[in-house]
């Protein structure tokens, strides 16, 4: 209701006609004070950002300093080792077991005591695993900018994508530009920089779409592989916040590829090595005294016949239908016929960019034959080519087809044909009832044993790594 005063100051302005016959004196109306207005808070800055104008290839000479960084080396692996014998005293039954600390506040957890948090790296293990997370966060940055600046408005329309799908990777950038920052700053002064030069294999809007959906793949699953290991929480706490909006990224990308959105329960995560393996053959050359990286880069792995999604039926996918010789290349979508390619077809053949798309015929099916081929240990690869491939060190041969996926690690014999080249079939399992555990983009290694690991400690298998990962388009 408003106030007298007001109620007062409206009838005073009625027409003649409404008016009393003996005139009201006129209420006087005061305004309340103004609220006095914040003075702005200065934004906080962002790393500085330079538009990276080379791709291609490394065209440099011979890298003055080459391999991982390294120190004094206390084994070739790290021996698994039973529970800890406190794992399994909680008794786990609803009930609680200790005082708490404060009203409604459970007893237990890491960095809840009260003490203000430090977000800085804590180990050697936290900055070389921010460090590579940073790398991946600087190709992101420019990969989302790369292809909207190669590809002209009707390259992209022809694609099915439009100007708010075009929006929308723009504001990807952005967001690496906030996550590149966030990093920088936990890292501190020796954080990498921004590289400039990378080398994409992309000739078509839905080849870069393609790369775009694999190579957040690997920077999603490459940051879960290790974010529990952290010994900074508080780092973690901030990681996590950011890799949550990659995982947004990643299935943003495939619905722009015409793929099922997310067909699987689980999102796994892989060793840092993996993720270094997979992302290091893209960026070409670095600045001058480049903060350089600890992980291993294994041989790279390729899938002779990997699923194309840009098929109506993706089982027909012949050898090397992809672009670009590297694990994880993106689809070729020049090489199949029109009568042959998914886009703009009926409903179950579509693959359209779409919210979703649930197509007729998978693009892989449990024993399918998987052809692969490997390169032998000793080649330069990464930024300045400064990195050498080596196989695990306990691995003196390729044989067993490692899949990785969920909360899988499922091992199929592999068959060497001949030098560098064999093949295995897709295996049928799940993680539970209901899901196929190989599904989605997923992750391949050959390895010399096939031992017995989960998630939390899958970085073990690293020195029985012979070659990859690649990444397999299996859904």
């Amino acid at each position: 209701m408003l106030p007298a005063s007001a109620f007062s100051a409206i009838l005073a302005l009625a027409p003649a006609i409404l008016a009393a016959p003996a005139a009201a004196p006129q209420a006087e109306y005061t305004s309340a004070p103004a609220t006095p207005i914040a003075a702005p808070v200065p934004d906080p800055p962002t790393v500085p950002v330079t538009d990276v104008t080379v791709h291609g290839p490394y065209t440099g000479g011979p890298a003055t300093t080459t391999g991982a960084l390294t120190a004094s080396v206390l084994g070739q692996s790290i021996a698994p080792l039973p529970p800890n014998p406190t794992a399994t005293t909680y008794p786990s039954d609803g009930m609680l077991h200790d005082p708490e600390p404060a009203p409604y506040t459970p007893a237990g957890g890491l960095g809840t005591n009260g003490t203000e948090p430090v977000y800085n790296a804590k180990s050697d293990f936290d900055f070389e695993s921010l460090a590579l997370a940073l790398y991946q966060e600087w190709i992101e940055l420019d990969l989302f900018h790369f292809g909207l600046a190669k590809f002209s408005v009707k390259d992209f329309e022809d694609a099915g994508l439009t100007a708010n799908d075009r929006f929308l990777i723009e504001f990807m950038a952005d967001q690496e530009v906030g996550h590149a920052t966030l990093v920088t700053n936990i890292l501190g002064a020796a954080a990498p920089k921004q590289c400039i030069e990378y080398n994409y294999p992309v000739n078509t809007v839905r080849e870069f779409v393609d790369f775009c959906q694999k190579l957040t793949r690997f920077g999603e699953s490459g940051v879960y592989g290790f974010l529990n290991h952290l010994d900074s929480r508080e780092a973690g706490q901030l990681l996590l916040q950011s890799i949550s909006t990659e995982a947004r990224q990643q299935m943003i990308f495939r619905q722009f590829d015409g793929l099922f959105p997310m067909p699987v329960w689980f999102e796994a995560g892989i060793p840092q090595s993996w993720a270094w393996t997979l992302l290091a053959p893209y960026i070409s050359s670095c600045p001058a005294n480049q903060t350089r990286l600890a992980w291993q880069n294994f041989p790279a792995l390729y899938i002779e016949n990997n699923p194309n999604a840009a098929r109506i039926n993706a089982n027909l996918t012949g050898f090397g239908e992809t672009v670009g010789n590297t694990s994880s290349a993106p689809l070729d979508d020049t090489v199949v016929p029109e009568k042959d390619a998914c886009l703009r077809k009926m409903i179950g053949m579509d693959c359209s960019p779409a919210i979703t798309q649930n197509r007729s015929i998978p693009l892989s099916f449990p024993g399918r034959q998987v052809y692969f081929s490997w390169d032998e240990p000793g080649k330069p690869v990464g930024p300045n080519n400064s990195y050498i491939t080596a196989a695990g060190g306990l691995a003196p041969a390729p044989v067993y087809v490692a899949w990785v996926n969920q909360l899988n690690l499922t091992y199929t014999d592999l068959t060497v044909t001949e030098p560098n080249k064999g093949y295995t079939f897709q295996p049928n399992t799940s993680t539970f009832a209901g899901d196929p555990a190989v599904n989605g983009t997923m992750f391949v290694a050959l390895t010399s044993e096939n031992i017995t690991l989960t998630p939390f400690n899958l970085s073990i298998i690293n020195p029985y790594v012979f070659a990859g990962p690649a990444l397999y388009q299996a859904g």
